[in-house]
């Protein structure tokens, strides 16, 4: 009875501890809204608190939490203003304390294709809608750095946002963003560790923070070619020095030498999990593009990390492929940095093979986050009060969490480690329906010595 009795008192003050928590964001985020403050903080609200996607601003106003008229929600829009660097300060203040610092690097497109009078309108590529055919929209592009956690969910701590110009350097922007962030973060002595997908440069982005107490992992092509540092020449040998050694290509296995470094880990969701990496490698850059105004282009070292699993987490008829990734930072990378548990195993060994959500062992059911229950990255609604915990519902559906189905025959090995996949089904032939009759064109007549119009009964003095 005395056990129960303290669950339950555990319960009640882990839940106090947690609206408070939420109390002083909500706080936080109201004084950061120096014009229109009311009207604004209770659009946020509506627009969390609405059960559908939000397709026109003045149906905010019917949602419960927003007590003004809808023009209230027009005029906060057009004369509100927001203090910035006091919203990123409280964004950086309430973020998870528990959660390792790796942070995701993203960019996402507000699609603008009707409004061709936008400012700074560009074209963007878009996972979700295609213009003609292609992955590509008009809009705006905004670039986030989100916090991120070891659990295998879709749980993320936003900690900045800035709209990339179209005329801006996309590289340029992200390392101030970056710069800026760690300028922030408190110096407690873990290593910030920035984790980007295939689209952003990983050399440019290496030698931009290469003065910054930061680490970049970047997904990278499979068939990206590096070299290590040239040997010694010999005494006496004229002729400018190499800066180039043998050629080490991620495509070519025969060509690469031995790791530098080497880890074999087991996984319930990736079964086999192989890392390996290789240090003191640089790309051969030329003189041109970002390196067009120096006298060489200069020698990037970083590490190239390898990793391949022996299954994805469900069953597919894709076909398994090997991770690339690239490190640059203040040394190597280990398996102790970025909060104790960042290996290219747990970093970048994701659902769908990008530098995204590290894993955390086997799959969860559904049940209530061990974290804040709202604020900056919370999925669940707010509450219309400064002191009302939300509620969270049992119900939410947690992504990535259905029971996983395996084959029960046996896999057969392939010569890089990896199962067979599943194949795919035979291809059905295409069906198609028999044409439609052409209809008679109207004003057409069937004599073809006919005139097609009428002649004019009025006399030309009418006409």
């Amino acid at each position: 009875m005395c056990r129960h009795d303290d669950d339950d008192s555990g319960q009640r003050a882990e839940r106090a501890s947690r609206t408070t928590e939420l109390a002083g964001f909500r706080r936080a985020f109201y004084g950061s809204l120096t014009a229109w403050a009311d009207a604004l903080f209770e659009l946020c609200d509506a627009a969390l608190c609405a059960p559908a996607p939000v397709g026109s601003v003045p149906s905010l106003s019917l949602e419960p939490v927003f007590r003004r008229s809808h023009g209230s929600l027009y005029k906060a829009l057009a004369r509100g203003r927001i203090d910035s660097e006091r919203l990123r300060s409280a964004l950086l203040a309430h973020r998870p304390a528990d959660w390792p610092a790796v942070f995701a690097v993203d960019a996402s497109t507000w699609d603008r294709c009707d409004a061709e009078t936008s400012p700074e309108r560009g074209f963007y590529y878009s996972a979700s809608k295609h213009s003609a055919g292609q992955p590509i929209v008009a809009g705006w592009s905004y670039q986030w750095i989100s916090q991120l956690d070891w659990a295998p969910d879709s749980w993320t701590a936003p900690l900045d946002a800035r709209r990339i110009p179209p005329r801006a350097d996309t590289v340029a922007a992200t390392i101030a963003q970056v710069q800026r962030l760690v300028g922030r973060l408190p110096d407690d002595g873990q290593l910030p560790l920035f984790v980007f997908d295939a689209g952003y440069d990983p050399i440019a982005l290496g030698a931009g923070l290469a003065d910054t107490r930061a680490g970049v992992l970047v997904r990278i092509r499979s068939d990206r070619v590096f070299y290590p540092d040239p040997a010694p020449a010999p005494p006496g040998t004229a002729g400018r020095p190499r800066r180039h050694g043998a050629r080490f290509g991620c495509a070519d296995p025969t060509g690469r030498r031995e790791p530098d470094a080497e880890l074999t880990t087991h996984d319930p969701r990736y079964g086999a999990i192989s890392v390996q990496a290789w240090h003191g490698l640089h790309p051969r850059l030329q003189g041109r593009g970002r390196w067009a105004g120096d006298d060489a282009p200069p020698i990037v070292r970083g590490t190239v990390i390898r990793v391949a699993v022996e299954h994805l987490p469900k069953a597919t008829a894709r076909a398994l492929k090997t991770l690339w990734l690239w490190w640059s930072g203040p040394g190597p990378p280990t398996s102790t940095s970025a909060g104790g548990r960042t290996s290219a195993a747990s970093t970048s060994s994701t659902r769908t093979g990008s530098p995204r959500t590290p894993w955390a062992g086997p799959l969860r059911r559904c049940a209530p986050p061990n974290r804040r229950i709202a604020g900056p990255g919370s999925s669940s609604r707010p509450t219309p009060s400064y002191d009302s915990p939300a509620v969270w519902s049992p119900t939410t559906a947690c992504r990535g969490n259905a029971p996983v189905t395996r084959p029960s025959s046996p896999r057969s090995e392939s010569a890089g480690g990896f199962a067979d996949f599943v194949p795919c089904s035979a291809r059905q032939p295409v069906h198609r329906n028999p044409p439609r009759p052409v209809p008679a064109v109207q004003g057409v007549p069937d004599d073809p010595h006919e005139p097609a119009t009428r002649r004019s009964r009025r006399l030309p003095d009418e006409v």
